[in-house]
């Protein structure tokens, strides 16, 4: 199973967590587990490591009192999709699968904080800014 061919129960998981999914199921199917099943249990324990393992959580609800103070967020490339991370940050906040919508999300998150978001081209350019300060 491939990152850009899943199955269509894995369609509308964040890319994050369908990503773990695809991982763990073609561990599964490694070890000789039927496809449905593996399927299935591998988005049951994706989701369950999502949970335990949240991405800066204080941001993902968008509340502007948790991203007051942080740093300016940039919209870069990953993988197939597009990720929205704080400058300087390793680890992105949150997974996309367009761009467009990690460009929301990084716009709103800005002008929560009155901070900037950085737009970045496929090739990792700057494209375009929006300054909220």
């Amino acid at each position: 199973m491939e990152k850009n061919d899943y199955p269509a129960s894995m369609k509308n998981m964040e890319k994050r967590t369908r990503d773990k999914a695809i991982e763990i199921a073609n561990a599964l199917l490694d070890e000789g587990y039927e496809e449905g099943r593996a399927i299935s249990i591998a988005t049951a324990q994706a989701k369950k490591w999502n949970e335990d393992h949240p991405l800066h959580q204080h941001h993902l609800n968008d509340s502007s009192s948790h991203v007051e103070g942080h740093s300016n967020f940039h919209v870069v490339p990953d993988g197939d999709g597009w990720a929205v991370k704080e400058e300087g940050a390793h680890q992105a906040l949150v997974y996309m699968d367009t761009k467009n919508e990690a460009v929301e999300k990084a716009k709103k998150w800005a002008s929560d904080a009155n901070k900037s978001a950085i737009i970045h081209r496929k090739d990792g350019t700057v494209e375009t800014s929006h300054n909220y300060s």
